[in-house]
C-alpha cells in the first residue's frame, strides 16, 4: 500500500510517503520534516498562537500538493501533545480540514505511545524484542514499556523540549541553576515511571525522535542528516554528558557551528539532552540505542493494519 502519513508534533511537523507491506517492509517514497513550534506558548497560555497555527496550515498546503502526484491508497494525519492541551483546537482542526481537506486525529498520550512503539519496533533488529521505548517530545514525553508477547506498559509524562525550555531554561547559555531546575521538574515526572512500571532491568534503552537522533547526529559529527548513520546507532552515557557539557557553554548562534545540529533546535536541543541524560541515569541505563523509525513510521504502519482489516 502506499500510504502518506503526517505527524503535526509541538516542535516539529514530519510528512511520510512510503510503501507499507506489513509485517515488516517499508520503502520510502518521499518525505519532509519542518521545525514550525506550533506548541509556542501553550504551556503558559492553553493555546495555539495565529501565527503557530498559520506557519503549520501553510506547510500542510504545501505537503498536501506535494502529495497529490501519488496514486495513494491512504493519508493519516495526526496531531499530539500541543493541539490536544490547547483550547482552541477545535479552530485549528477546522482551520486544517478547510484549507486541505484533511481530517486531523489528535491522539491521546497512550496512542501517541501505541503507534510509536509501532515505529520502533518496526525499524528495530529482530534480536530486540524486550526494551524500554522513550520518544523525547516537544510537549510530552512517552515511555513504552515493551515485552514480546505482552500489551506493552506506556505512560505519557508532561515533560518535553519545548515545555522545559519555556518553564525552566529561560537564559541562554542556561546558567546551573537553571539545569538543576530543570532536573528537579524531570525527576518528578519520572516518578510517575517507577510508579507505573515497578522496576525493570537487563533491556535495552530504545530512544527516538528528533532530540535523540540529534544526538546521534553530532556524536558522529554529520555534516548533514543520514538516517542510516543514524538509526540503531548507539549513544553512551558518557558521549551524552559530554556533549550537554559542551551545549550548555554555547549560546543558540554558536551551537549552529556543531556539526549534526540542524537550524531550529539550537535552544531545544540543550533541555532534550538533560531529559535524556537524567532519564538514563535515573534507570541506570549507560547506553541508548537510537532509532530513526518512531510515530511517523508508527502512523503509516497502523493506517496499513486498518486498511488490509478492510479489505
Amino acid at each position: 500500500m502506499l500510504l502518506a502519513g503526517i505527524d503535526i508534533g509541538t516542535l516539529t511537523c514530519r510528512l511520510l510517503v512510503a510503501e507499507v507491506n506489513p509485517p515488516g517492509e517499508m520503502t520510502v517514497v518521499d518525505g519532509d520534516r519542518r521545525i514550525l513550534r506550533l506548541g509556542e506558548g501553550v504551556d503558559q497560555n492553553r493555546r495555539l498562537s495565529q501565527a503557530a497555527m498559520d506557519r503549520v496550515v501553510s506547510t500542510l498546503k504545501d505537503w498536501k500538493k506535494q502529495t497529490a502526484k501519488y496514486p495513494l491508497n491512504g493519508v493519516a494525519v495526526v496531531a499530539t501533545s500541543a493541539v490536544r492541551e490547547s483550547e482552541n483546537r477545535k479552530d485549528f482542526l477546522a482551520l486544517v480540514t478547510q484549507e486541505t481537506g484533511w481530517e486531523v486525529e489528535v491522539l491521546t498520550g497512550e496512542e501517541e505511545a501505541r503507534r510509536t512503539l509501532l515505529g520502533i519496533r518496526f525499524g528495530l533488529p529482530p534480536a530486540i524484542a524486550n526494551f524500554l521505548g522513550l520518544d523525547i517530545g516537544g510537549g510530552s514525553t512517552e515511555c513504552i514499556l515493551a515485552h514480546s508477547g505482552m500489551a506493552p506498559a506506556v505512560i505519557s509524562l508532561d515533560l518535553g523540549v519545548v515545555r522545559l525550555l519555556e518553564r525552566v531554561l529561560r537564559l541562554d547559555p542556561p546558567t546551573f541553576q537553571e539545569i538543576s531546575q530543570a532536573e528537579a521538574c524531570i525527576d518528578e515526572e519520572l516518578a510517575k515511571v517507577s510508579k507505573a512500571f515497578g522496576t525493570f532491568s537487563g533491556i535495552p534503552l530504545v530512544g527516538t525522535a528528533g532530540s535523540v537522533t540529534t544526538l546521534a547526529a553530532m556524536s558522529q559529527g554529520l555534516p548533514r542528516y543520514e538516517s542510516a548513520r543514524v538509526h540503531n546507532y548507539e549513544l553512551t552515557l558518557s558521549t551524552i554528558k559530554g556533549l550537554e557539557q559542551d551545549l550548555i557553554t554555547k549560546t543558540g548562534p554558536q551551537r549552529l557551528a556543531m556539526p549534526g545540529l540542524e537550524p531550529g533546535r539550537e535552544f531545544v536541543i540543550v533541555a532534550g539532552t538533560v531529559i535524556l541524560r537524567r532519564i538514563m541515569e535515573t534507570f541506570g541505563f549507560d547506553k541508548c540505542l537510537v532509532s530513526d523509525f518512531g510515530l511517523r513510521e508508527g502512523i503509516l504502519v497502523d493506517k496499513a493494519s486498518k486498511l488490509k482489516n478492510v479489505e
